[in-house]
């Protein structure tokens, strides 16, 4: 039973040899799959964050807004 057990855990080692070594073969630019069974949680592509239509204008209005008081306080200092 201890050779069981022992090889169980050389297996786990050799796993997380392996996803360390795809991983730096990935940093490295070429583009290989995890095979291994476990995986970090976050390391995928984000998803694209969706704004509503309400909250775009009511940005959109802010940046004139603002922009508009920088046009207006230059408009003032080249006319002084």
């Amino acid at each position: 039973m201890d050779i069981l057990v022992a090889l169980k855990q050389a297996a786990t080692k050799l796993e997380r040899q392996l996803t360390g070594v795809q991983g730096a073969i990935a940093v490295l630019g070429g583009a290989t799959k995890v095979t291994s069974r476990r995986r970090r949680r976050g390391t995928g592509t984000r998803k694209k964050r969706v704004v509503s239509a309400a909250l775009r204008a009511k940005l959109s209005q802010k940046a004139k807004e603002r922009w508009a008081r920088i046009k207006a306080a230059e408009k003032g200092k080249k006319s002084k």
